[in-house]
């Protein structure tokens, strides 16, 4: 079977799967994990029509039952000769319009992840992080906001649940990998920092915010593994000294709720952001983690998500989720953190906290591309160098809620994402 179609067919199930058993959640789970199942067993029946013709008539009795509009599933293949008819009708002679079509496809199928590779389903709430382990193929960790987080190793046969870290009492708010992978930090509402031994998967340091409460995000300091930088519900920024559990002095005032933060790799400056839309640039000092302020900017919504690249288009940038339906992606013009908007993307988000990722594997050739999540329950794929009328090289719908997290691992192999429901799925290439 076309890996679109599967893909089309896994998207109808997820759309009707939160009418199936209301009261049983488990079962719609199972029921949405078979269904991936059968398709994977399916995936060498190769009759295009009769694959067309089963999508609209699932669709029509599916709406039939759940009274949902349904509406007539084509391929992609079939949408792309569409565009490109519609571009003929306009300038057939028009050898640029020939080679900006060529580009497109060649864009698109860089990053054709559109087979489901598994789904996890360990998490009973929302999971709102997740983070592959450094140049690691397998490691996952997912962060839920029912207060655990669980480490998966999705190149298992089958892709399996290694083990739950279970030591907030209230919801992850965020979580990072030591440089080496043996170490990960976790914050949390209940206002604690846990660091966790990977190796025996113990809780070795649990550390109280000094003004007691939430702490929303936290980051290792990439040159010092000895520190982590947190931001809380108070507004303010404050490096941790995980070793000794002590506070140096030197914590800064951002206000509001600092909801997000991320460093460049020599870890001497970082930016934070909060949910008034400011985002600071700091320094921080690798020995005493004494912090700085340097540059500010306003970007118009609260920032759920800031991702850092060395090198977009032969500088520096800032990847950046905002609750104002945009995704904004800013150049870094100084040492000092400054940022000039480079392009600005639509997508659906106004309320949950919705992060994005580079990818991590850029050529000009294959073209350049960020994914982000999205509150219409689709993952998106958004070329940076595309003309501003047509960003989407390709769109993920397996989700049947809000989108909140995506990752990478370090060779493009796999993509996670996952949704407000809890479900994590893993995308592979195709």
């Amino acid at each position: 079977m076309a890996l679109a179609f599967q893909q089309q067919i896994f998207a109808l199930d997820a759309k009707y799967n939160a009418h199936r058993a209301p009261n049983c959640p488990n079962f719609r789970t199972l029921y949405i994990r078979r269904r991936n199942q059968l398709l994977r067993e399916n995936a060498k029946f190769k009759d295009i029509d009769t694959i067309k013709q089963y999508l609209n008539i699932r669709g029509q009795l599916l709406q039939r039952k759940y009274g949902m509009p349904h509406e007539p599933i084509s391929s992609p293949a079939n949408l792309s000769r569409q565009k490109s008819n519609n571009k003929n009708n306009t300038s057939a002679s028009d050898p640029r319009h020939k080679l900006s079509r060529v580009t497109e496809s060649t864009v698109s199928q860089n990053y054709a992840f559109t087979g489901v590779h598994h789904i996890f389903d360990q998490h009973t709430e929302p999971v709102t992080v997740l983070k592959f382990a450094n140049n690691d193929r397998s490691r996952l960790c997912c962060a839920s906001d029912d207060g655990s987080l669980s480490i998966c190793d999705v190149t298992a046969k089958p892709p399996q649940v290694s083990f739950v870290l279970r030591g907030h009492s209230k919801g992850v708010t965020g979580c990072d990998w030591s440089a080496s992978n043996d170490l990960l930090v976790s914050c949390s509402r209940d206002g604690t920092l846990c660091l966790w031994n990977v190796g025996n998967q113990k809780c070795l340091r649990k550390v109280f915010d000094q003004l007691s409460t939430e702490i929303l995000c936290c980051t290792f300091q990439p040159s010092n593994n000895n520190m982590v930088i947190t931001g809380n519900a108070r507004g303010i920024v404050q490096v941790l000294n995980i070793s000794t559990g002590i506070y140096p002095k030197g914590g800064s005032v951002l206000g509001g709720k600092v909801l997000s933060l991320v460093c460049d790799s020599s870890g001497r400056m970082f930016w934070a952001g909060n949910d008034k839309g400011l985002i600071i640039s700091y320094n921080c000092d690798i020995v005493t983690g004494r912090l700085s302020k340097l540059r500010r900017m306003l970007v118009g919504g609260a920032v759920s998500c800031l991702s850092w690249s060395p090198w977009v288009c032969r500088h520096p940038a800032l990847l950046v989720n905002c609750t104002n339906n945009s995704v904004n992606l800013f150049r870094v013009t100084d040492k000092e953190g400054g940022l000039t908007l480079k392009r600005r993307f639509n997508n659906l988000h106004m309320i949950h906290p919705v992060r994005s990722t580079f990818c991590p594997i850029m050529s000009f050739r294959k073209g350049i591309c960020v994914v982000t999540g999205s509150e219409d329950s689709c993952v998106y794929f958004l070329d940076i160098e595309s003309s501003p009328d047509h960003p989407v090289v390709n769109k993920l719908q397996g989700h049947a809620a809000p989108v909140l997290g995506v990752s990478f691992n370090y060779d493009e192999s796999f993509l996670a994402s996952s949704d407000m429901q809890g479900l994590v799925i893993i995308w592979r290439r195709s």
